[in-house]
């Protein structure tokens, strides 16, 4: 691959983060709005203890609900003003829905984010690749993610949910630009190592200077201990898939 000539400064980001896929989403999480004060809690608590980048998605939130996690996440930002607060580090992702055709859209979609969130999104992120079923596709939007960093509107773009084939693919094409991809997303717990043991992920983003960032570490929830029996089932569609895991992994024996 050819050698990366830098022309924009690559983001730092804290070394910890907090995910919101499930801020708005009742299908899944089982959220509802009744939840908002607790989930406020959270994110004081977190910047509080200096745990200040807050990952989300203009994709996160269900059904009339759609975007409600970059809403909510602005609202806690503008109304804390404690210890950290101008440390806090906001990345959003932009999924590459079908009618999201041009370089433009990506655009859009990045402005349309920031208003939601009621402030400049730091980092933006491809939510995943498009290379599998419509590879015509990506190449735009991944130009459209340039674009919101040289129109000024992010402070350095991510990639999410790429194997090695597309990242490299991707690199190159900011590479031309003098772009750096500041980080990659993936899928990473003691019960989803495959990114990196079997993908060789980690290999080649030390190789192209891509920093990590490991989403679901908890597997769903499922790691943190919470849900040892059927009685104790999270909601949403988590109930039914922590239930059936457990049956599996009991071959119908109860643990």
């Amino acid at each position: 691959m050819n050698p990366l000539t830098v022309t924009h400064q690559t983001l730092s980001l804290p070394p910890m983060g907090c995910g919101t896929w499930a801020w708005g989403n009742r299908l899944l999480w089982g959220y509802d709005e009744s939840m908002d004060s607790q989930l406020q809690a959270v994110f004081n608590l977190c910047v509080e203890r200096g745990v200040t980048l807050f990952d989300t998605g203009d994709s996160y939130g269900t059904g009339k609900l759609n975007g409600q996690s970059e809403k909510l996440l602005g609202r806690f930002t503008g109304e804390y003003s404690g210890y950290n607060a101008d440390h806090i580090r906001i990345a959003t992702k932009l999924a590459p829905y079908p009618w999201r055709l041009t370089r433009h859209a990506m655009v859009k979609a990045c402005q349309a984010s920031a208003t939601r969130l009621g402030r400049p999104v730091d980092l933006v992120q491809m939510h995943w690749s498009t290379g599998n079923y419509a590879p015509w596709q990506e190449g735009g939007l991944l130009d459209g993610l340039g674009d919101c960093l040289e129109k000024g509107l992010v402070k350095g773009v991510g990639l999410s949910n790429f194997g090695p084939k597309r990242l490299k693919s991707a690199y190159q094409k900011f590479a031309s630009r003098g772009i750096p991809i500041t980080s990659l997303q993936v899928q990473y717990s003691l019960l989803s190592t495959y990114p990196l043991t079997d993908l060789g992920l980690k290999e080649l983003c030390d190789q192209l200077g891509i920093k990590i960032i490991a989403y679901s570490p908890l597997a769903l929830g499922l790691l943190t201990g919470k849900y040892r029996d059927n009685k104790n089932l999270p909601p949403g569609l988590r109930r039914f898939l922590f239930g059936v895991l457990r049956f599996v992994l009991c071959n119908g024996r109860e643990l």
